[in-house]
């Protein structure tokens, strides 16, 4: 009976030292990182981008794998019912998180999402081809005037980053275009070089695949994109429309605090390097350094903004 008594008090003595050695040891494996997505988009573009880096700095591999479906649902839908120890993390996106769930029941809602770190975003902009006659915004503005709704612009999807800001930029500047959605990114510019539409709502990493192609008259930040200097920020031409698409990081609800904290500021460690700064802005992007402590708060007042503008668009009731 002693030594029961004995090897108890001892397993109970070495579990939490078991515990904290696994936490001060992290990550001491590979890390599934799941993107809900297909392979070759910007999700997974940007998490090749962190791959080298997570791997110099942690020790570890970054082992990238892929859940399409749903537009990301399908992914999100299962996150919670993953194993939260830290070893599995999936990219979330934005509007998506905030606007699927209040279309329909799509198995998870944007409260279900434990989101450690908000990395970057892809702005919008307001894109033309090479030659077109639009020279400026406020070309765009006055056509739009002159012509309601004749001033067709190619975006990805309903309901996403480049429709909303659509919906946002036409109220802002009084005018009344139309929106044409295609499926993807990719499909949106062939239109827009096919001169099937007369612009395009794109984002900043369209000008920076298409160099040559495109120009950008405007771009939805705070200040100007260091890969284009030369174009204004919407913000500059008297429009208050800053957003995009934007990406980060969640884990499994189940996963413990302790681990969230470490995870949200690994994360924050890569995205501080300059180097993969610069590799992340030569491609179009946009830096951005929400971490756990704050993300609530960014997703509570960026989702005012989305849903406003999606019951304007009547992508939900």
């Amino acid at each position: 009976m002693n030594l029961k008594r004995l090897g108890l008090v001892a397993l109970c003595l070495a579990l939490p030292l078991t515990a904290t050695a696994a936490g001060d040891s992290y990550p001491s494996k590979p890390v599934n990182y799941i993107i809900p997505f297909g392979p070759g988009g910007e999700s997974d573009i940007t998490a090749r981008h962190q791959q080298p880096y997570f791997k110099e700095m942690f020790g570890q591999d970054l082992v990238i794998s892929y859940k399409p479906g749903g537009g990301g649902a399908v992914g999100w839908s299962q996150l919670n019912g993953m194993k939260g120890d830290g070893y599995t993390i999936m990219g979330i996106n934005l509007p998506h998180i905030i606007i699927k769930p209040q279309q329909k029941d799509v198995g998870f809602t944007t409260e279900d999402i434990a989101g450690v770190y908000m990395f970057h975003y892809t702005p919008d902009a307001l894109v033309v081809t090479e030659d077109s006659p639009f020279k400026t915004l406020q070309d765009v503005i006055d056509y739009a005037k002159e012509n309601p709704g004749k001033l067709t612009l190619s975006g990805s999807g309903k309901g996403t980053a480049n429709h909303l800001a659509q919906i946002r930029f036409d109220q802002m500047a009084g005018i009344k275009t139309t929106y044409v959605a295609f499926k993807g990114t990719g499909k949106a510019v062939t239109a827009l070089l096919g001169d099937q539409v007369l612009a395009e709502w794109g984002y900043t990493s369209v000008g920076a695949a298409h160099e040559g192609k495109v120009r950008l008259l405007a771009v939805a930040m705070e200040e100007r994109h260091p890969k284009f200097p030369d174009v204004p920020t919407f913000k500059e031409l008297g429009f208050d429309l800053v957003g995009g698409a934007y990406r980060g990081i969640a884990v499994p609800k189940s996963t413990p605090e302790e681990v969230q904290v470490q995870l949200s500021e690994m994360i924050g460690k890569i995205n501080a390097d300059p180097e993969f700064r610069a590799r992340m802005e030569n491609d179009g992007m946009a830096l951005l350094d929400i971490d756990r402590a704050d993300y609530q708060a960014f997703i509570d007042k960026q989702a005012e903004a989305y849903i406003a503008a999606a019951r304007e668009a009547g992508v939900i009731q």
